[in-house]
């Protein structure tokens, strides 16, 4: 089982690269991000996920680890075969996408190609308890991306500390998560996580009335 792979980057193409490793070319497709990466004629080093079927035996390379992760668990999900998967990564980096699917954002998953509004909502629902516990990891938290659902300007020990707040009072983690990712937008750049808890807890104040 191939799980890394070290060389040059002999050749590109739209969803592949091939590196060549000791003179054997690797042909593995890879997520536009992860191809953004990569240059031929520079040495590179990629993770792998080997996926082993009767015809075929492919190969599906990360620029990191979060991303490898993400392929993994989206792959789970009934409907998400790899294409799928490496077109969700392509439009939305591992912690983006870990936001969106925390507040429930069809819209974002559903720029990825192939990926329609049922398919959309299914992603969301199956991953939604499982990113949920993802967002108390206070690295995968780091905001980076506007527009989809991600906070914009908190730094991430203090959106980290104010979701495990949160979820102290008893909330889920994703929706912990979403809400304050939400206050932190609003709050802007540097908020203190005294900010992002009570914003957090304006945030869901409306859902306890319900």
């Amino acid at each position: 089982m191939i799980a890394k792979l070290s060389g040059v980057i002999d050749s590109l193409g739209p969803d592949w690269a091939v590196i060549d490793v000791g003179g054997v070319g690797y042909l593995v497709a890879c997520s536009g991000r992860a191809l953004g990466r990569l240059s031929v004629g520079e040495h590179a080093t990629l993770l792998v996920e080997t996926q082993v079927r009767e015809d075929a035996i492919n190969l599906y390379g990360f620029a990191e680890t979060a991303e490898r992760d993400w392929f993994r668990l989206l792959t789970t999900v009934q409907g998400v075969g790899a294409k799928v998967a490496l077109a969700i990564l392509t439009v939305l980096a591992p912690d983006a996408l870990m936001a969106a699917i925390a507040a429930g954002d069809r819209a974002a998953v559903t720029r990825a190609a192939g990926v329609g509004p049922k398919l959309a909502t299914r992603i969301l629902s199956e991953l939604k308890d499982k990113v949920g516990g993802m967002a108390l990891g206070a690295a995968a938290l780091a905001p980076s991306a506007a527009g989809s659902g991600a906070a914009a300007g908190a730094a991430p020990s203090a959106l980290s500390d104010a979701v495990s707040a949160l979820v102290n009072l008893g909330y889920a983690p994703s929706e912990a998560l979403a809400a304050a990712s939400r206050a932190a937008r609003l709050a802007g750049d540097g908020a203190p996580v005294e900010a992002l808890i009570r914003g957090g807890l304006a945030e869901l104040a409306p859902r306890e009335s319900l």
